[in-house]
């Protein structure tokens, strides 16, 4: 049994060996000099394809400028808030839906959060 384990670890490398040798398998594996420049010249090709694509391209005409997008979404905001309480108040509370826009209503309801009699 001893003899099977001393053959495990005499096998085996340390960690520090291992990793020296893959750094030299890879260094061995690096490409010639001349296949380096071609890959520059490569990416160099790809930089000028590039900047001609750039240059053709037109600037995007937006349909709806943003003020106006920001102005629809707050007009949309404020019908859905203006329709959850309708909803909250007439169906929910059994009120009468357009109570909610009077400011009696309102008054009412702040008396009571505020318990001012």
């Amino acid at each position: 049994m001893s003899n099977q384990s001393d053959r495990t670890v005499a096998n085996k490398q340390s960690r520090k060996e291992y990793k020296q040798t893959k750094k030299n398998d890879s260094s061995k594996k690096k490409e010639p000099s001349s296949q380096m420049t071609e890959k520059q010249s490569r990416k160099q090709q790809k930089q000028v394809k590039k900047r001609e694509n750039g240059n053709n391209k037109r600037p995007r005409l937006r349909m709806f400028p943003i003020w106006l997008r920001i102005i629809i979404v707050l007009t949309l905001a404020a019908a859905a808030l203006v329709l959850g309480l309708m909803i909250g108040y007439g169906i929910l509370g059994d009120g009468v839906p357009t109570d909610v826009l009077k400011k009696e209503t309102w008054q009412h309801i702040i008396d009571i959060v505020t318990k001012v009699e």
